[in-house]
């Protein structure tokens, strides 16, 4: 593993056990994060960018989920091979991990400063009074108002904002080497999306830690992050530094992507591109490329998976006749 990245996921593969057998979500998925920066994936809902996260923190639905192959080495330790305790200590004290609905993140029957400061409890074992003081600066480094008298409260008396603020509290009390951040700013407002992305961004530079940051959002992306890894149906489909992706995408599924954005050119009320079709459910998934399934297009190459190869420096894509320039 390079000393440059605190993440690598290699050839992972997920999947969960089902009526019709055991189906991959994630299908030898493979991707690097380097020290002090943000990788972003994205992609559609289903493509797997969700289950990706979970199995690296471990928190897999059980007993259906597997990871049955592959390698994660953060900070060079292979995690899949880590005892249960060896675990707890990671997920929270070394990796935060940001959840997707602040509402089902936070107990709603424990108050705000309970949750907080049992994260320290855990992780540095700290007396109830410490944490609770500990629990507050986090809470105020956050830019939450009045944080002693938030401690007090419950999820329910926050706003979504203030509720999603306490969620990057908890991921980020330890302050984790990586933090792992699942559409964080999915049910918020757009200028509170903005506060949250500015916020993460200047405790990221404050705290030095690397963010995976898992988004359908191509704009979150490009604001964001330093490189993008696109995922389609359990796979990736590109990867490269942000600025190299949008300058130059290679794949049809990441082209299409960025049609969809609209920009201050798109006509006033004007119908934006869509994808034809939808991401194919787990058991019907296609060996070779499933763009190409999608798109309905028949190959005499279509049982065979395409290769992934590096076309640029540090650009990869999954090489199709029918999906990929390079």
């Amino acid at each position: 593993m390079s000393v440059e990245n605190v993440l690598e996921v290699d050839r992972l593969i997920t999947s969960f056990e089902t009526e019709r057998g055991l189906l991959r979500a994630v299908d030898q998925v493979s991707f690097k994060i380097p020290k002090g920066k943000t990788v972003g994936i994205v992609g559609e809902s289903g493509c797997g960018k969700s289950v990706t996260a979970m199995s690296i923190v471990g928190l897999l639905p059980q007993p259906w989920g597997k990871v049955l192959g592959g390698d994660i080495r953060f900070k060079g330790e292979d995690i899949l091979q880590c005892s249960s305790k060896r675990m707890t200590q990671i997920r929270g004290g070394e990796i935060g991990v940001i959840f997707q609905e602040p509402m089902a993140a936070l107990n709603p029957v424990h108050r705000i400063g309970r949750q907080v400061a049992e994260v320290f409890r855990i992780h540095k074992n700290m007396s109830k009074k410490d944490a609770w003081d500990a629990a507050t600066e986090m809470l105020d480094l956050l830019r939450i108002p009045a944080p002693e008298k938030r401690m007090m409260d419950y999820p329910h008396h926050l706003s979504g904002g203030m509720r999603q603020r306490v969620v990057i509290a908890l991921a980020l009390a330890c302050r984790p080497d990586l933090v792992i951040a699942d559409e964080p700013t999915t049910a918020l407002d757009v200028t509170v999306q903005a506060q949250i992305l500015d916020l993460l961004g200047s405790l990221q530079d404050e705290m030095g830690m690397s963010v995976m940051l898992i988004t359908h959002d191509l704009g979150v992306i490009a604001e964001s992050c330093d490189e993008v890894v696109v995922m389609y149906a359990g796979r990736v489909v590109e990867s490269a530094p942000v600025n190299e992706l949008f300058e130059n995408p290679l794949h049809a599924y990441t082209r299409a992507l960025l049609r969809s954005i609209p920009t201050l050119e798109t006509p006033h009320k004007s119908v934006l591109p869509t994808i034809p079709g939808t991401v194919a459910g787990l058991g019907d998934h296609s060996h070779g490329c499933r763009f190409c399934q999608r798109l309905g297009i028949e190959s005499p190459v279509s049982r065979e998976r395409p290769p992934f190869e590096e076309v640029q420096p540090g650009h990869w894509v999954e090489i199709c006749n029918y999906c990929s320039e390079s």
